[in-house]
């Protein structure tokens, strides 16, 4: 995220800056250079920083170097602390802290009942869904979208582990409905691979239960239609060799193009209209219940 150092997985991943020395930016320069990058950020937010050094480097706005990477990180703070950016822009799903949620009465809790209440979407459903997101980093940037859904998501943060994956099998195994599974990861050996595991320890932990496994980004056709940024593939994975030459990130799919993705494959499973009736009985419902706390006073 911004601030951070850069991991070495990500240092490795992009081409080798030039070690002729440049020119400095002008002023001038710097300022066109963060007007671009809060154009991007306006358009997409939230977004991850890695996100916008994606979409920055396609527009030409900065290169593909390491040098450009930690401008981008350098102009999105300043951005922040300035004040023209707002904070909430940029997605941060990597700190978090655990609270138990408290009240300071029963009318207060009924009050914040009230303001969150949520009608379960999916109960006369014939399916049950879920997706899976290979960066925790994304989480930020798809989560509005299972949010609104009423959707799980699941981060792997690369390979799931045994203990993640038994409980999401034994979670599936509660259903009496199919379970669909929708998957965003990395094109490169590592990511495809990552993907093959989920779907075959999930049906060899639930055998009995009816899983249906979608890959549904990154794809070789989405990388040639949408032009995605590429880097090369690592020699040093140990599944390059039958891979090919091109890897690609999917922090390289614009967020929107992302969030749309992830909306479409939750809509084939809803009738028309189905989240807008739900809303319009969940706002009466929520009525009721401040009716009640009102009352109570």
């Amino acid at each position: 995220m911004a601030g951070a150092v850069m991991s070495d997985e990500f240092r490795s991943e992009l081409y080798q800056a030039s070690r002729i020395k440049r020119r400095r930016a002008t002023q001038d320069e710097v300022r066109e250079r963060r007007r671009g990058l809060w154009e991007i950020v306006a358009e997409g937010a939230p977004m991850t920083v890695r996100q916008v050094f994606y979409q920055a480097t396609v527009r030409g706005i900065v290169d593909k170097t390491e040098n450009d990477y930690n401008k981008v990180q350098t102009d999105l703070v300043f951005l922040r602390k300035s004040g023209a950016m707002p904070y909430g822009w940029l997605a941060d799903s990597t700190r978090w802290q655990r609270k138990p949620e408290t009240y300071s009465s029963v009318e207060h809790a009924l009050a914040e009942t009230a303001k969150f209440y949520r009608k379960a979407l999916w109960t006369n459903i014939d399916a049950h869904v879920e997706v899976w997101l290979e960066k925790d980093a994304l989480a930020g940037v798809i989560y509005p979208i299972t949010s609104e859904y009423d959707v799980p998501l699941m981060v792997t943060r690369g390979y799931a582990s045994l203990s993640f994956l038994h409980n999401a099998a034994e979670e599936i195994k509660s259903f009496e409905k199919p379970t669909y599974i929708y998957h965003l990861g990395d094109y490169d050996p590592s990511g495809v691979d990552a993907q093959r595991k989920v779907k075959e320890t999930l049906r060899e932990m639930a055998p009995e239960s009816d899983i249906f496994f979608h890959a549904v980004a990154v794809s070789r056709s989405q990388i040639e239609a949408w032009d995605l940024p590429t880097r090369p593939t690592k020699s040093s994975d140990t599944r390059a060799k039958t891979f090919g030459d091109i890897s690609v990130e999917l922090d390289a799919i614009a967020p929107d193009m992302l969030r749309a993705l992830v909306r479409a494959c939750l809509e084939r499973h809803l009738p028309a209209d189905q989240l807008q009736i739900l809303k319009v009985a969940e706002q009466s419902e929520r009525e009721v219940i401040k009716a009640f706390v009102s009352g109570g006073s």
